[in-house]
């Protein structure tokens, strides 16, 4: 048996664990991991090579700085003035949270911005009296759908601009109009599948509207400091690329400045880190490089390309369906990493390969919210809500996530063959 067949399996034994959720998805994955060692595909220093450390950076730093933020106040600040600014009307809080989470995720990575929004929504549906999840799973779809606008919303992004010298304002202007339609049609999809359920006792709508937000606050000194951390994190993001300074190092710098200046008990912040989450992390991403290495995602890529036979139009379509199912399913960004090399190859070979980009774009981004493994904000969004005692499933996620997902890329279809065919 070929090492890619077993690499293969492997990764369908992880992924039908995973599935199962008869297995941890963190055990699923560092078992994963270890078949690979075992069959001799990866030895321990092949593997750190697949490791994407600045994804684990920013979520490590933005975990930490997300504790120490949190503790002074603000979340539960933020949730009561919305809360009493919808009215306690839950559809209204689900929309504002919609749209802020989207909007961030456009000027900060999704991962930061899930890690900002979680406490919010916790404390929000607490007062209410409502699960929380329905909210999560509208605030996973909309992270990631606000990422794609922009050069720096989403990892495959980056990668995207760098190789095809595509700044900021090119994301805005391509991707944008795209995503505000995809937005808009997802809100209204969210009303049938959540907004009619949503019942709140008006009782619970009067206790919100009595509720002071000042009272909410815990340590004013800490909230001036978080703001002003918060701004900073923010212009760092932005900048990262002209200060040459991977989105890692800017996460994990905040995050040690905060701890410094926080002045808070620096064990209790620490285990506010989902370690699980960022184990399965490591584990996903060295199980996805046994294909990587064995060239099994070179193929599928491959594959791709040659069915189109040179048709630009063709070629168009199945990279953005082919980065949706499959970036859906593995981690989008070895996947963008395998294509982006071809598309360099068919723009040598003197093709206008522009389409590619920005199907390779939409399809890598809007993918991910395919399944709950599909992208990074998704699975530390759902290892939050674990935690609190709210676990969202595989196949519940699924069953929303996906038929979502292939709607906004039906939309990008519409949206591309207009702007190219």
């Amino acid at each position: 048996m070929s090492q890619a067949t077993i690499s293969i399996i492997i990764f369908a034994i992880v992924f039908i664990a995973i599935m199962s959720e008869r297995v941890h998805r963190s055990v699923a994955a560092t078992a994963g991991a270890v078949l690979l060692f075992l069959f001799g595909i990866l030895n321990v220093e092949s593997c750190i090579e697949y490791i994407d450390f600045n994804t684990i950076g920013v979520l490590v730093g933005m975990m930490l700085f997300v504790a120490v933020v949190k503790q002074s106040g603000i979340f539960e600040y933020i949730a009561i003035w919305s809360a009493k600014a919808a009215r306690g009307n839950p559809w209204f809080i689900m929309i504002a949270f919609v749209v802020i989470t989207a909007a961030l995720s456009a000027l900060l990575d999704n991962v930061t911005t899930v890690l900002l929004i979680s406490p919010m929504t916790f404390s929000v549906t607490k007062i209410l009296k409502l699960n929380p999840v329905p909210f999560f799973m509208t605030q996973i779809l909309a992270s990631n759908i606000g990422g794609t606008a922009t050069l720096i919303g989403d990892p495959p992004n980056i990668m995207i601009g760098s190789k095809a010298d595509l700044n900021f304002l090119d994301f805005i202007i391509v991707n944008g109009p795209v995503i505000g339609i995809v937005l808009i049609a997802t809100l209204v999809c969210f009303y049938f599948i959540y907004g009619r359920q949503l019942k709140v006792e008006p009782a619970a709508m009067q206790e919100v509207m009595k509720l002071n937000e000042k009272d909410a606050i815990k340590d004013l000194v800490l909230i001036h400091k978080s703001v002003l951390m918060t701004i900073l994190v923010a212009a760092g993001f932005l900048l990262h690329g002209a200060l040459h300074l991977e989105s890692s190092v800017i996460a994990l710098s905040a995050a040690a400045i905060m701890m410094l200046i926080g002045k808070q008990n620096a064990e209790k912040v620490i285990e506010y880190v989902e370690w699980p989450t960022i184990i399965f992390f490591v584990s996903l991403f060295i199980v996805v490089g046994g294909m990587v290495s064995t060239g099994v995602i070179d193929q599928l890529a491959q594959m791709i390309i040659n069915v189109t036979k040179g048709d630009l139009i063709i070629a168009m379509l199945l990279i953005l369906w082919g980065s949706a199912i499959l970036s859906a399913i593995l981690d989008n960004i070895p996947f963008v990493a395998t294509m982006i090399p071809l598309i360099v190859t068919m723009q040598n070979s003197g093709m206008d390969v522009t389409p590619l980009w920005w199907a390779l774009s939409l399809g890598a981004c809007l993918g991910g919210n395919g399944t709950l493994i599909g992208a990074s904000a998704n699975v530390v969004l759902a290892g939050i809500s674990e935690r609190n005692g709210y676990p969202i499933t595989f196949i519940n996620y699924l069953k929303v996530g996906f038929p979502m997902m292939i709607l906004s890329v039906a939309i990008s279809t519409v949206y591309l063959m207009l702007k190219y065919a």
